[in-house]
């Protein structure tokens, strides 16, 4: 069981782990040992997400969502197969710990008095020097 927060707490029917054989160099080692990890988590059946958090979720989880609502992470990053597995939970709760938190509202602005001047005033010489770039009068 996994917690991430006083209310919140991940099941461990909930996690599903495969080890597979990680990629690149490692020589004798990648080729026998398995210490990659997938690891999936039942994020849209989860009972213990709350529903808004499960959608900040799937919006964080990006490309790691799959269509039937499950996260897919896999770690290759030690030749340790205890520690992928740490990594792999450790990605796991801080992306479940940043959905919690809602996005704070944005407060509309508008722009001051002097911004206003500054931008007209630029537009004014912009368009002064793109006068002078027309044709030349030969007469004159």
């Amino acid at each position: 069981m996994i917690q991430i927060s006083e209310s919140i707490s991940i099941e461990d029917w909930e996690l599903t782990e495969q080890f597979i054989r990680a990629s690149g160099p490692g020589g004798q080692n990648v080729n026998k040992v398995s210490t990659a990890v997938e690891l999936r988590f039942e994020a849209e059946r989860s009972p213990n997400l709350p529903g808004p958090v499960k959608t900040r979720l799937r919006r964080i989880a990006g490309r790691k969502w799959t269509k039937d609502g499950a996260i897919v992470l896999q770690v290759d990053d030690t030749r340790s197969q205890a520690r992928n597995r740490e990594i792999a939970r450790d990605r796991l709760k801080e992306m479940i710990v940043a959905a919690l938190t809602p996005p704070k509202r944005r407060v509309p602005t508008k722009p001051t008095l002097g911004s206003k001047k500054r931008r007209l005033k630029e537009k004014k010489v912009r368009g002064e020097v793109k006068s002078l770039r027309g044709k030349v009068d030969p007469e004159v």
